[in-house]
């Protein structure tokens, strides 16, 4: 623990309270509630306007939320942006009727943008037009700080003592008109994520990790939009129990149409057709629309004309030659699972378990989560083809070269160099 760890003049905030005696009624924890109302939602241009004026004649962080149909709509399209800064209040912004949100971008370039769990957020803020240059991620804050919870009810309510509502996370947000409750509950996400921020900073500089987070945030913020995933498919649920490559081509067929059908209809895949229908269909390899009938997810409720077009997929992996169907397994790159290792590698099992161990240990020292410390396919990676002089500053290039941060670089080397080198 450093000095700024040990400091004790100002309160944890983990701790602050300990707790009422037994025999006394704790406080009721106060409702939040919106300080100016819930402010109108902005649909047309010329509303986008005033607001983009109003953030940009703002002053210090900006809180950013965005709200997705997830589980109804097809793709992860933002379908609600909130946004709160001093000096220009709550906007909520209908990226449906303003789907350029790029003017508003450029008025906030430069400004550090607060989200919780930006990862999440990130990928359709940019669809719009939003790309944050600096930002703060409260809950990855609360992660380095070494909060229990870091939801974002269970932060504010920790941190500042107040209960947001609950209850509208899962909606339909593509929803037009949307539900007042539903309008309260967002502009509520972003009512106290300023304050947040501020109560976190100080904790995390308390215990000598704001730079550590700082760096963390920097990597999220330059960090480029993922590439397509390769083979989507293969993470059908219940993949697991198709094992042949006729039943697996029957898979990918089905998957693929699937998916043809939500991107058109604007729906979740999972409402065309479900992952273990799927799965069902591969296993039992139907011959013709009655058989496929019988099998559990293409009941009396599908129609004739969509279990044709189901049949059609499986007739279509029926017919492929052997040359063509997919391989078992993705071509993984970067080692082997972990479990065969004792077999193939003992002694990379050997350096894996020391390094597993270490970083458990040094995770429980700096109160932190150990996939927040290092990742353990870095670890994984390192201990399966370790450098060939295993020495610290080797390690630590290995370690940047896999992406780790320099705080992680000077916190993780000693224990990976001391794992390879007993090991060797």
């Amino acid at each position: 623990m450093t000095d700024a760890q040990d400091t004790a003049a100002e309160p944890d905030l983990r701790t602050t309270g300990g707790g009422p005696p037994d025999d006394v009624e704790p406080a009721p924890i106060p409702l939040l509630e919106p300080r100016e109302g819930i402010p109108p939602v902005v649909s047309t241009p010329e509303a986008l306007e005033s607001v983009v004026a109003a953030f940009a004649g703002g002053s210090g962080p900006v809180a950013v939320d965005a709200e997705r149909a997830s589980g109804y709509r097809y793709g992860q399209r933002a379908y609600l942006v909130q946004l709160r800064r001093e000096g220009a209040g709550t906007a909520l912004i209908d990226p449906v009727g303003c789907d350029d949100l790029s003017a508003l971008g450029e008025a906030l370039a430069g400004t550090e943008w607060i989200l919780h769990a930006a990862t999440q957020d990130l990928p359709c803020l940019r669809e719009i037009g939003m790309v944050p240059t600096r930002l703060f991620d409260t809950e990855l804050a609360g992660r380095l700080a070494g909060f229990p919870r870091v939801g974002l009810g269970a932060m504010v309510e920790s941190v500042l003592g107040y209960a947001l509502e609950k209850g509208h996370s899962a909606v339909d947000w593509s929803t037009r008109p949307l539900p007042e409750p539903w309008l309260r509950y967002a502009a509520l996400d972003v009512e106290l994520l300023v304050d947040l921020r501020d109560a976190l900073e100080k904790e995390l500089d308390r215990q000598g990790k704001l730079d550590w987070a700082q760096q963390e945030f920097d990597a999220i913020a330059s960090a480029p939009p993922a590439p397509p995933r390769k083979d989507p498919w293969r993470r059908t649920s219940g993949m697991h129990k198709v094992r042949r490559r006729r039943q697996m081509a029957v898979v990918r067929e089905l998957w693929t149409a699937r998916d043809k059908v939500a991107q058109r209809r604007d729906v979740s895949p999972g409402k065309v057709l479900s992952d273990a229908a799927i799965v069902e269909a591969a296993l039992a390899l139907p011959l013709n629309v009655h058989a496929l009938t019988a099998l559990p997810g293409f009941g009396h409720r599908m129609g004739r004309r969509q279990l044709e077009q189901w049949q059609a997929s499986v007739d279509r992996a029926r017919a492929l030659p052997d040359a063509e169907l997919p391989q078992p397994g993705q071509p993984v790159a970067g080692p082997p699972p972990p479990r065969s290792w004792a077999d193939k590698d003992p002694a990379a099992a050997a350096r894996l378990s020391a390094a597993r161990a270490g970083v458990s240990t040094l995770a429980e020292q700096l109160n932190l989560p150990q996939e927040n410390l290092i990742t353990p396919d870095t670890v994984r990676r390192v201990c399966w083809e370790p450098p060939q002089e295993r020495t610290p500053e080797a390690v630590g290039a290995m370690l940047a070269a896999y992406g780790a941060r320099p705080w992680q670089i000077e916190q993780v080397t000693p224990l990976l160099t001391r794992a390879l080198s007993a090991t060797a």
